[in-house]
C-alpha cells in the first residue's frame, strides 16, 4: 500500500485545501476536522499518510496543544512503519484523541473517494 488511486488523491487534495483555507480564516477546529477527513483518505499511501500526520503536528504546534503534538510525533513514526504493511484501522481519523488501533465508520460522503 504505497500509492493512492487518482480519485482518492483528488479527494485528499480537496480535504487538505479546505483545511488550509479554514486555518487561514482562523477556523481551527473545522480545519482539523478536514485534516481528519484527509487522514482517512491518506491511509493507503505511506507518503500521504505521513504527510497528513505532519500537517496535524503543525496544527497542534499552532494550537500549543501538547497532547496533539506528542500524539502526532508517535503517529508519524507509526505511519512510516505500519502503512507499508497495510495493517491500519479503517476509517481512523488520526487525531491524538483517538486510539491508534480504533477502526471507525467512514463518513458516507468520503466513501466515493476510498481506495
Amino acid at each position: 500500500m504505497t500509492r493512492l488511486r487518482a480519485v482518492t488523491y483528488r479527494g485528499l487534495l480537496r480535504e487538505l485545501a479546505t483545511a488550509s483555507r479554514l486555518a487561514r480564516q482562523g477556523r481551527d477546529q473545522k480545519s482539523f476536522r478536514h485534516l481528519e477527513r484527509a487522514h482517512i483518505l491518506a491511509q493507503a499511501s505511506t507518503v500521504q499518510h505521513v504527510r497528513v500526520h505532519w500537517k496535524m503536528l503543525l496544527w497542534g504546534c499552532r494550537q500549543k496543544d501538547a497532547r496533539e503534538i506528542f500524539g502526532q510525533i508517535q503517529r508519524i513514526i507509526g505511519a512510516a512503519i505500519v502503512t507499508p504493511l497495510g495493517v491500519l484501522p479503517r476509517g481512523n481519523t488520526g487525531g491524538a484523541n483517538v486510539s491508534l488501533f480504533r477502526s471507525m465508520q467512514i463518513p458516507q460522503d468520503l466513501e466515493k473517494w476510498m481506495p
